[in-house]
């Protein structure tokens, strides 16, 4: 979701370090590096995996455990790593030979725009699982904060690291009003919400990749990679997606989430409400005793799933099944349902007769 580059300094800036000619010749020519490109194109990928889950887990079309299970907590807490990680890296190759202020405060104001954009619109969408401090918020903070770490020597950012991976562990706050606090991660307890990366601990992945960045600047393997070109359609395709992150952020989700909304309502999908009523039915009508449902007329259970089937087709076309999904409350919506479960249960017995 960030966009650093490396992009070139002015002829006039000190030479880069040994051995960094080959990546700094590559970032220079067309102000990319390619392999960097496509590391963020993956991580977007994989962020995309994780929201489609969701979206399809909101809908009731799977039964994953998207925002609970250990496995989906630990992918996500991945993707979210290794986008702050790169970040990291992207600020030692833009800022390495003096801060570029300016571009800094620039980049970061667009990303802050964007993140207060994603908090009002899961704020209209979801109410109070809006997203108060996510992923765009601790880049747009963390990229500043960490900025002056690009000139610390590497074993003290690296130390600076544990710290902030740890910090929460042993420092966590509790007073009045402390839920305006959950940005910062060291309170102990804050507002539910559907993307939340407080600064403490993931301010430590940002540091992380600015000492594994200026620790490999001046390696062979650095050199290496800065020459490699993206050339297969699959790695341009994932590097374009990686130089146009910040889009493909914003973008990415409304899509998913509109498409798979868009297949429930089409009836591509199956309506989970629907689903979920015609395996109650399906179970309820199993269950009966046979001589309960000989007295009640109604059919052995082979027969069930065709009952359902007409007594939601039924509901629908009464106008029933949208005033139950609305108010599945009220109680007059039993005898309605009940009216229609004998109607069909009869006319199947007819039907088998």
């Amino acid at each position: 979701m960030t966009e650093e580059t490396g992009t070139a300094v002015s002829p006039c800036a000190p030479p880069p370090p040994p051995g960094d000619d080959a990546a700094s010749a590559r970032a220079d020519r067309s102000g990319r590096l390619d392999w960097l490109d496509v590391a963020r194109g993956i991580a977007l990928l994989a962020m995309a995996v994780y929201h489609l889950s969701w979206d399809l887990s909101w809908f009731a079309l799977v039964d994953w455990p998207v925002d609970r299970g250990a496995g989906w907590r630990s992918f996500a807490a991945a993707i979210a790593g290794s986008f702050l990680f790169l970040v990291g890296v992207g600020l030692v190759l833009s800022h390495r030979r003096g801060i570029r202020w300016k571009a800094a405060l620039l980049r970061a104001g667009r990303i802050a725009l964007a993140a207060g954009a994603i908090s009002l619109s899961t704020w209209y969408a979801l109410g109070d699982q809006y997203v108060r401090f996510g992923i765009l918020h601790a880049i747009a903070a963390g990229s500043l904060i960490t900025l002056p770490f690009v000139f610390v020597p590497p074993p003290l950012t690296l130390l600076a690291a544990a710290g902030a991976l740890a910090l929460p562990r042993v420092l966590s706050l509790s007073f009045a009003g402390d839920d305006w606090f959950g940005w910062t991660g060291l309170v102990a307890t804050s507002s539910p919400s559907v993307d939340h990366v407080p600064l403490f601990p993931w301010l430590a992945p940002i540091l992380a990749g600015i000492a594994i960045a200026r620790l490999t600047l001046s390696t062979p393997a650095w050199a290496r990679l800065g020459t490699w070109r993206a050339r297969g359609i699959g790695t341009r395709l994932t590097a374009f997606f990686g130089r146009h992150s910040l889009a493909f952020y914003l973008l990415h989700q409304p899509l998913l989430y509109g498409a798979v909304w868009a297949a429930v309502s089409l009836g591509v999908a199956p309506d989970p409400a629907e689903t979920a009523f015609l395996e109650q039915c399906e179970m309820s009508c199993a269950i009966l005793e046979p001589g309960e449902a000989e007295a009640e007329g109604n059919v052995p259970p082979p027969d069930c799933a065709e009952i359902c089937r007409c007594t939601l087709d039924t509901l629908s076309s009464e106008g029933s099944w949208v005033r139950l999904l609305e108010h599945s409350e009220d109680p007059t919506l039993n005898s309605a349902i009940s009216n229609a479960y004998g109607q069909c249960t009869r006319a199947t017995t007819l039907s088998d007769d």
